[in-house]
């Protein structure tokens, strides 16, 4: 088990005080307002009566996407398709400084919730609007999920091994480098309103940009080159040695001797010295060509040692190998239980669910776990009443279908 961790009622964070409105859906949007919610803000996902896609994904009944991404965040069960509950967003729009969408580009507007509406409402209100392809182009209006963003940046045309068919991510790449990178823009876009004039503004977050922008220099060494870069498994184009290896006892670690000062050190460990000096190995160039040989070498001598015996011995002398860890291996750790990289919070149905700690770590003002992923609609009554709203316009607005109540009256206030 890793580190138990009680949510605290005190307030703090490096974002207290900042309120976000968070009509986004799946991962992206949810990333996005997670991180900063992580690390103070008080984060109001209106939620239709279906409540947030992410709801639905399951493991063994257990909604455990939608837990690891709200934590931190409040329930608002609004009915947008009803045109009252226009008014209720407005007057919590006037409340925020932040509103996150993910619409495809032209739903906003066909919902009379426009950027020129919202910021009438709040003329320094941020707004996110995170879609497929961006709010321009001629792909603008495409649906756009993160396995056809994650295809079409060329991330999986480079992913995989050369003989075999492009590999896609096993995880949320596309929609979690939109959030990271939407998170950036929004605290850049909050200090030009704090700092230079009040005026709020229109924030792009397309999944595509962002995906393409962490391949790095692709775009230039094709122009130099006029070649696409080719699958290699994982092996690097830039520096070799650089790959995973079987050990005896059939588990992996994964090698990097990416100057050249560690490859020496390799070829020492191995007992092969004169690789030091022989032209198949001796720059990086050369290793480079000749590296189906070299990597050969490496494979046999690391195939003689365990695991553990093979993690012990590279340590020893200096070189830079690693395990490659599953869940099962991460659970027992010393590292990752020391500085508790996964904790465990109190849940409801599990008793407690492990979850990433919150990220990056700020030493004076550290994020904070105040609240587990809500229940649909379990705050909307406490955010009625803190926008104005008095208990017969709530209770109205419940029988009218605006709005669905549940959980506690009397939550804590973030």
């Amino acid at each position: 088990m890793f580190e138990r961790v009680a949510f605290t009622h005190a307030s703090g964070g490096p974002l207290h005080g900042l309120r976000i409105v968070d009509l986004s859906r799946l991962v992206a949007g949810n990333t996005l307002s997670m991180v900063l919610a992580d690390l103070g803000a008080d984060v109001i996902k209106v939620e239709p009566p279906t409540g947030d896609t992410l709801r639905q994904w399951r493991v063994a009944g257990v909604e455990t996407v939608w837990k690891t991404y709200s934590r931190n965040k409040r329930s608002l069960c609004l009915d947008l398709r009803n045109p009252e509950s226009r008014e209720i967003l407005l007057r919590l729009v006037g409340t925020a400084h932040i509103f996150v969408e993910s619409f495809r580009p032209g739903t906003l507007e066909r919902m009379q919730l426009s950027p020129q509406t919202l910021l009438k409402a709040n003329p320094a209100l941020l707004i996110a609007r995170i879609s497929g392809w961006g709010q321009t182009g001629p792909y603008a209006e495409r649906p756009g999920f993160g396995t056809l963003v994650e295809g079409m940046s060329g991330f999986a045309s480079m992913n995989g091994f050369v003989d075999r068919e492009p590999v896609l991510p096993p995880i949320y790449l596309g929609d979690m480098t939109a959030g990271l990178y939407g998170a950036i823009g929004i605290l850049a876009a909050l200090r030009h309103v704090e700092v230079n004039s009040g005026q709020g503004q229109v924030i792009d977050i397309p999944l595509l940009d962002p995906l393409f922008s962490i391949l790095g220099p692709q775009a230039a060494n094709y122009r130099l080159t006029g070649k696409v870069k080719q699958r290699t498994g994982s092996r690097s184009t830039n520096s070799a040695p650089r790959n995973v290896y079987r050990t005896a006892d059939d588990h992996w670690v994964c090698l990097s001797a990416s100057t050249q000062g560690m490859t020496e050190k390799l070829f020492r460990a191995m007992d092969h010295s004169e690789f030091i000096t022989d032209s198949r190995f001796a720059t990086n160039a050369d290793r480079l060509k000749n590296v189906t040989e070299l990597d050969a070498i490496i494979a046999a001598f690391i195939r003689t040692l365990n695991q553990q015996e093979c993690l012990l011995f590279f340590q020893k002398n200096g070189v830079t190998v690693g395990p490659v860890y599953d869940m099962a291996d991460i659970e027992r750790d010393p590292h990752f239980l020391q500085r508790q990289i996964v904790v465990e919070l109190p849940d409801d149905e599990m008793g407690t669910i492990p979850v990433h700690a919150i990220s990056p770590r700020l030493g004076a003002t550290p994020g904070l776990f105040r609240k587990a992923a809500p229940h649909l609609g379990e705050d909307t009554r406490d955010v009625l009443r803190e926008i104005g709203y008095v208990e017969d316009e709530i209770e109205a607005f419940a029988s009218s279908g605006l709005v669905k109540l549940s959980g506690s009256t009397d939550t804590e206030k973030i």
